[in-house]
């Protein structure tokens, strides 16, 4: 049981971390993607010290955290008893595809960073703004799954995200509508 407890407890640090990475290499590309339509040189300026800092983020940061939270995560579940106790539990199914998901979000966000490397801006950031929230989305889902332990009661979880999501839409464009005003 406490090899399982020092498992948990770096697969959780390293979670949080991949996370962080996540929610902030978004925002860099608001920023980055912002920054492309200033005027020289304040462009140039710009846009080379995000590619710096995304770069750092993407390569020191997240990736490693989101590789040791799978490892610690793996060792957990098939090298453990109590491990194996939970891949029998329908949440721990559940809670697997959010992680899929996670992957998957993980793998866009990684396409979007080389593309904005390459200067090749094809999202907006009023776009990232919101992608930023598919992380939180994913977030939630799993931190409830875990903690509640209850898959049976999936539909209410998500009608729950699904709620959380519009309101994470109506803060956007509330957000939104308070910027272009104060541009004005």
């Amino acid at each position: 049981m406490e090899q399982y407890n020092y498992l948990k407890s770096l697969h959780l640090i390293f979670v949080i971390t991949w996370f962080a990475g996540l929610f902030y290499i978004v925002r860099l590309f608001v920023y980055q993607i912002e920054a492309n339509e200033k005027p020289s040189p304040e462009k140039e300026i710009l846009q080379k010290q995000y590619k710096i800092m995304t770069y750092r983020l993407w390569y020191i940061i997240t990736w490693p955290s989101a590789i040791l939270a799978s490892i610690f995560a793996f060792w957990m579940l098939f090298f453990t008893d109590l491990g194996k106790v939970w891949l029998q539990m329908p949440w721990m199914h559940v809670k697997l595809g959010f992680v899929f998901l996670l992957y998957l979000y993980h793998g866009k966000c990684h396409q979007m960073y080389l593309q904005l490397q390459k200067d090749d801006v094809k999202q907006t950031s009023n776009f990232m703004r919101l992608w930023n929230e598919g992380a939180t989305i994913i977030l939630f889902a799993v931190v409830f799954l875990v903690i509640l332990k209850n898959a049976v009661n999936w539909i209410y979880g998500v009608v729950g995200i699904l709620l959380f999501s519009v309101l994470i839409m109506l803060g956007f464009k509330f957000y939104k509508k308070i910027r272009e005003r104060n541009k004005s």
